[in-house]
């Protein structure tokens, strides 16, 4: 009878350790989340705030209107977001150069020797914008802001 006593306490024993472990265990799992879920807030923080720098400098969105379409697409956004005069000068540049160049491709032979012009005032276009200046595509750059003004 004693060893069935003694057998049952121990056996109590080790149950009361398994809940003290179980209670550890699940202590330890919750608070390893916490820190978990509070490193990813900071993270996400930290990524939106480096996305609204980059959005805010005018420079990026002037560089990014010049790659394609989509670029452009996606400097027009970025420039709703946070308006900036620099990136919206370039966004109108690149908008009138695209639209110049999509209308020379249908002219056959002149328009597509012309078309060449219209890279080489890309790239000045571009370096403009590297360089961070505003600079008007000659001839007709002015039209562009002119034509653009609501963009």
């Amino acid at each position: 009878m004693a060893n069935d006593q003694n057998l049952g306490n121990d056996l109590n024993d080790m149950l009361d350790d398994t809940h003290d472990t179980k209670r550890d265990f699940t202590d330890s799992t919750k608070h390893s989340a916490n820190e978990f879920s509070e490193d990813a807030r900071q993270t996400a923080h930290n990524i939106e705030n480096d996305a609204n720098a980059i959005a805010k400098d005018g420079k990026n969105i002037a560089l990014i209107a010049h790659l394609t379409l989509i670029g452009w697409i996606v400097a027009l956004v970025m420039n709703n977001t946070t308006k900036s005069e620099f990136g919206a000068f370039y966004i109108r540049q690149m908008l009138g150069l695209m639209l110049l160049g999509l209308v020379l491709s249908f002219v056959p032979i002149v328009g597509w020797i012309i078309n060449l012009v219209v890279l080489v005032l890309w790239i000045m276009s571009l370096i403009g914008a590297v360089n961070g200046e505003k600079k008007l595509t000659p001839i007709v750059g002015d039209y562009f802001q002119d034509w653009f003004k609501s963009i």
